[in-house]
């Protein structure tokens, strides 16, 4: 599955173009999409306007059957996941950046060319984004501790309040952002024990081709990430009404025409999914700033607070 980043590149002289075309990740494999659909895949415009287009891959199209297909594997991935301990879980995410670090060279090339960006500031990209894996392992951990409580009551109990996952998490990846941003989205989600089906940028999805890859390569469990590209707009609003889904997060509708955040919050209310809202709304929003310090907002939105009562000897 692996494609080094010359193969995406003008074939030698004498050679065929062999034209790669992706496939989506669920499950912890890399089905075809069950419509047999794929798009074209560009570099992002840089230059004269009127300069052709630079084909950069086929992905495959994901349709709402895939999506189903994805659901049913991050939620039979939730007991085990949400059921290791937190160092475990630290672990695994730290063993992902490890992996993203030894395709840096593939990452920083997939995000040239996806954003139109230079050498320079792709390479500071793909290090961000490596630097929030190894932030957000580092918080596997010690969130508990910090969000939990021992509430002062008025009798001979403890009572305590601590964090739980939510369960499966439908994420909207960003739309430009297209690791970085991403890697904002997925990390908080599943370092508290969630599992998510992401959609990425549907214009910019190489990045997230590359990160399916490293997943697989690293040791999380099959099914706790689950990435199908797609025309986010035909695909989301099936995950805001799937009744397996307990959370979506919207963040991929800032700026997308044809994607209204608000249906998606109507057809998630059906089924008492909680939503987190982007930060800007409307096409003519614009993303929010992933180069930001992080904060724990986002791993705080995707777990409820258990309260234990427990009586106090004598």
């Amino acid at each position: 599955m692996s494609t080094s980043t010359s193969a995406r590149r003008a074939p030698a002289a004498g050679r065929v173009d062999v034209r790669k075309t992706y496939k989506l990740y669920i499950g912890g494999a890399f089905p075809r999409s069950e419509s047999g659909r794929s798009y074209e895949v560009y570099a992002a415009p840089r230059g004269s306007r009127g300069s052709t287009p630079v084909f950069l891959a086929n992905v495959a199209k994901g349709s709402r059957k895939d999506a189903r297909n994805a659901v049913a594997a991050a939620r039979k991935a939730v007991g085990g996941w949400s059921g290791a301990t937190a160092y475990n879980r630290g672990q695994v995410l730290y063993r992902i950046a490890e992996v993203m670090e030894s395709r840096r060279s593939t990452f920083v090339e997939d995000v040239r060319i996806g954003e139109g960006l230079t050498p320079a500031r792709a390479e500071a990209v793909v290090s961000a984004a490596i630097d929030r894996w190894v932030w957000y392992a580092g918080w596997a951990d010690k969130f508990a501790q910090v969000t939990s409580t021992v509430n002062p009551v008025a009798g001979p109990f403890f009572n305590i309040s601590a964090p739980e996952p939510t369960g499966v998490v439908a994420l909207l990846a960003p739309q430009e952002s297209s690791l970085l941003g991403l890697v904002s989205v997925v990390a908080p989600a599943i370092v508290t024990g969630n599992t998510c089906v992401v959609l990425p940028s549907r214009q910019r999805p190489l990045p997230a081709v590359d990160l399916a890859e490293a997943l697989a390569t690293s040791d999380v469990p099959g099914g706790v990430v689950n990435i199908v590209t797609c025309h986010t707009a035909e695909v989301a609003p099936w995950l805001a009404s799937h009744r397996d889904v307990n959370a979506i997060d919207l963040t991929g509708t800032a700026g997308v025409e044809d994607l209204a955040w608000g249906e998606l919050e109507l057809a998630a209310a059906e089924s008492v999914t909680r939503v987190l809202r982007p930060a800007g709304r409307g096409p003519a929003a614009v993303e929010e700033d992933f180069t930001a310090e992080p904060g724990t907002a986002r791993m705080q939105a995707f777990v409820e607070t258990k309260t234990v009562w427990h009586p106090k000897g004598l």
